[in-house]
């Protein structure tokens, strides 16, 4: 019994150690693959871009869309997650309430899927990272390692795939339909959107509006 305990002990510090380890490094090294990339049966395509050479459009398009209160939560919307508990225990349609900082921990540290342990491993992660990256890194990260289509990972790889041009130079209407197609990204169409995703990306667009006037994004760029 002395020696389980010792041992798991061990292993409980040697996990913190390591995380914090691969936190801290890719506080400052772009995120290299990620689980996702992996495990993808696609050729990649994946091109790193610092924060300054994606446009503030896109950033505001997956605020807009993804985690309203980006700037002003600790890495959890603990009111988010309470509607989604409530929707899916009322048999809508089953929902998450995970904000930029959740998906950014899961896409970078961990796989994807659910289960308790790996989302409590996501909320050790999420901590992490609200405290050693900030919001900044947070946000380039996300929008560098998110997945933007098939075998498309990051926000370059996204523009130039569906609109032929650099993240540094998307129109709002552009960067809302890259947005609205991130949560299935393999199967809405971010060029000639039509039905739900048409409507989503206009939503978006919209809402981006409403990110600038109240500066809603302004902690990225501080």
């Amino acid at each position: 019994m002395l020696f389980a305990a010792r041992l798991l002990v061990k292993i409980v510090l040697g996990f913190v150690a390591l995380s914090l380890l691969f936190v801290g490094l890719y506080r400052f090294v772009p995120v290299p693959v990620t689980a996702t990339m992996l495990m993808d049966p696609n050729p990649l395509t994946n091109d790193w871009q610092p924060l300054s050479h994606i446009d503030r459009n896109l950033v505001r398009a997956v605020i807009a869309a993804e985690d309203g209160k980006f700037c002003q939560h600790n890495g959890f919307d603990t009111d988010a997650m309470e509607q989604a508990l409530r929707r899916n225990l009322s048999g809508g349609r089953i929902r998450g309430g995970s904000t930029i900082s959740q998906q950014t921990a899961k896409n970078v540290f961990l796989w994807q899927g659910g289960g308790y342990f790996r989302k409590g491993l996501e909320a050790w992660f999420t901590f992490l990272i609200e405290k050693l990256w900030g919001k900044r890194r947070i946000m380039e990260v996300y929008l560098n390692v998110a997945e933007t289509g098939i075998g498309t990972y990051g926000a370059e790889a996204g523009a130039q795939r569906y609109f032929n041009r650099s993240a540094a130079s998307l129109t709002p209407m552009q960067a809302a339909r890259m947005a609205a197609a991130l949560p299935l990204p393999k199967e809405r169409a971010v060029t000639n959107p039509s039905g739900f995703t048409r409507r989503y990306g206009n939503s978006i667009a919209a809402r981006m509006g409403v990110v600038r006037r109240q500066g809603l994004d302004a902690c990225v760029y501080r």
